[in-house]
């Protein structure tokens, strides 16, 4: 019962589409399908009928092509019967050459619509075509996929601004040689007539009409394809662009050097080996302190520079080191002890500031308790030091923020580079200019750290501490008085950690008292019971080794 009900609704529902003159090819089409499928038709509403009309292919489609002078060409398509909805995707870009698509651009779209791919209408639809037209040794080539699959009898008739030189059709892919069924001029010349029958799903007629040349004076559209192998291409132009693209820039960056980055010249005579003692006091030149040789010597805040304050600070009374005791495998450790009565008025701001990190309101602190608010507050030591080489007349500008300004340009430059390297490969094939700009904005960037520029009194002071280095690595304890040595000899240490050679000076201070004589202590220098001098060389490279790590961890400051 329930299969004889269904098969009177589907009964009834075709008659309905029969009456119906718009439904007409549809009924029938859905009429084919009732033996062995009654139950899916019914079950699957009225959309069956949609699908199936739709994949009916056009019975017949006849085009109709006027190419005018102006080399568009005006097509008109008519498809039969003409209650279908009909969905074409016409071909509009193909491969020119090498570098190059082809384009045909439509427009003007009458009875239908597109958008930009689709061509949808029902009946008859027309459009314009720019870019069919292709110049020729001997005259003029039009060229377009008149009919697109499927469809069963396509007729084409092409008219133009002059005779038909020669014509000719394919049919099947859009790359296909296969002539089409048949093409054909008529009597006056210039109207040509293409036919081609059975056109599948994915297939096109192409037809192809010369003219005499100069008969439209277009010419077709070519936009340039994005391929590495074109882009970068190397050869005599471009080359030789690059060549004298990358003198021009790299040259511009070695001027601003020459005329920017160098330090003042200083005479001759500044140079040579400088004494640290004047009448058996010590006398450093242009009274350089160790923390201050380092930013002048190399331009940056190391390190070594906070280093050596550390210890020129204990030297000149202001801490004292105490070295503390430890067992055969313990770390070692050292105790930084503020020594009362100290004229804090005579420190320099970076060395204030650098106190002041140390003992953060306390008397006392243990080397390896150096972290927290010490990290913290080491910024602001790197900056007033930055500022005293300023203050000190011995740099223009602060060495820092030179260096960051020409960094920064430098990476503008190369961002630069990398948006015209991308622009010139796109569109053109010389992306190796774009190159040039990156190694000159990267060269620019590297060098930034050799911009900053001593003054003549930078230049000069630099000269006379390089002569002061060149003393503590070959001066003889020989001519300082017995009694003199160790403290000289004490300030002298600072200056070595600077120089790398606090070795030596260690292994001389462990040497001396006050009378030539060893003795346990130093007056800023504590050890632990059964220490005497005799150890100070080995406890002093520890220490120095130990603070510079406790001061690289806050990563303020440039380490070597």
């Amino acid at each position: 019962m329930v299969d004889l009900a269904r098969r009177l609704g589907l009964a009834a529902l075709l008659a309905v589409l029969a009456a119906s003159p718009a439904h007409a090819v549809a009924a029938h089409a859905v009429s084919t399908h009732v033996t062995g499928h009654v139950t899916r038709h019914v079950t699957g509403h009225v959309t069956a009928h949609a699908v199936t009309a739709a994949s009916a292919p056009p019975a017949k489609d006849e085009v109709t092509m006027e190419l005018r002078k102006n080399g568009v060409l005006h097509v008109k398509e008519t498809v039969t019967p003409a209650g279908e909805t009909v969905r074409r995707t016409p071909l509009t870009r193909t491969r020119y050459d090498d570098g190059h698509d082809r384009v045909y651009r439509i427009s003007n779209v009458k009875g239908g619509s597109y958008d930009g791919e689709t061509l949808t209408f029902t009946g008859t639809v027309e459009y314009d075509v720019t870019g069919a037209v292709t110049p020729t040794a001997s005259g003029e080539e039009l060229r377009w996929f008149a009919v697109s699959g499927p469809v069963q009898d396509a007729v084409v008739t092409v008219t133009g601004p002059g005779r038909v030189q020669n014509l000719s059709c394919f049919a099947g892919e859009p790359s296909s040689a296969i002539a089409c069924t048949s093409a054909s001029v008529e009597e006056t010349g210039t109207t040509s007539t293409f036919e081609q029958q059975g056109l599948g799903e994915g297939q096109a007629l192409t037809v192809v009409v010369g003219y005499p040349k100069g008969a439209t004076g277009a010419g077709p559209i070519l936009e340039r394809r994005f391929e590495l192998s074109t882009a970068f291409t190397l050869n005599a132009v471009t080359g030789g662009s690059l060549a004298a693209l990358l003198v021009l820039l790299l040259g511009g960056v070695g001027l601003l050097y020459w005329t920017r980055g160098r330090d003042a010249r200083v005479v001759g005579n500044e140079s040579g080996p400088v004494s640290g003692h004047r009448d058996g006091r010590f006398s450093p030149p242009d009274d350089v302190r160790p923390g201050q040789i380092g930013t002048l010597f190399d331009e940056q805040a190391d390190v070594v520079d906070v280093t050596a304050t550390i210890v020129d600070l204990a030297v000149r009374n202001f801490l004292r080191i105490d070295e503390q005791p430890r067992q055969t495998y313990d770390t070692p450790d050292w105790c930084l002890v503020k020594l009362p009565g100290a004229r804090l008025g005579d420190l320099l701001p970076y060395e204030r500031a650098l106190y002041d990190a140390i003992f953060d309101g306390r008397d006392r602190v243990l080397l390896s308790e150096l972290h927290g608010s010490f990290a913290a507050r080491l910024a602001t030591v790197r900056d007033a030091l930055y500022q005293d080489v300023v203050t000190q007349g011995w740099f223009a500008r602060r060495p820092d923020a030179t260096r960051s300004r020409w960094t920064t340009l430098g990476l503008v430059v190369v961002a630069l580079g990398v948006v015209a390297t991308v622009v010139l490969a796109w569109l053109t094939t010389y992306g190796l200019l774009g190159l040039a700009l990156i190694i000159a904005g990267a060269a620019l960037a590297f060098g930034a750290q050799y911009m900053p520029a001593k003054t003549a009194k930078g230049a000069a002071a630099l000269a006379h501490t390089l002569g002061f280095r060149d003393y503590l690595a070959g001066a003889s304890v020989d001519d300082v008085p017995p009694g003199q040595r160790v403290e000289l000899f004490s300030r002298y240490l600072p200056y070595a950690v600077i120089f790398d050679s606090v070795d030596r000076w260690a292994r001389v201070v462990s040497a001396f008292d006050g009378n030539g004589r060893q003795t346990d202590h130093l007056y800023w220098y504590q050890g632990p019971a059964e220490w005497d001098l005799s150890r100070f060389a080995d406890s002093m490279r520890t220490f120095v080794m130990t603070t510079s790590g406790a001061i690289s961890t806050s990563r303020q400051f440039r380490s070597l």
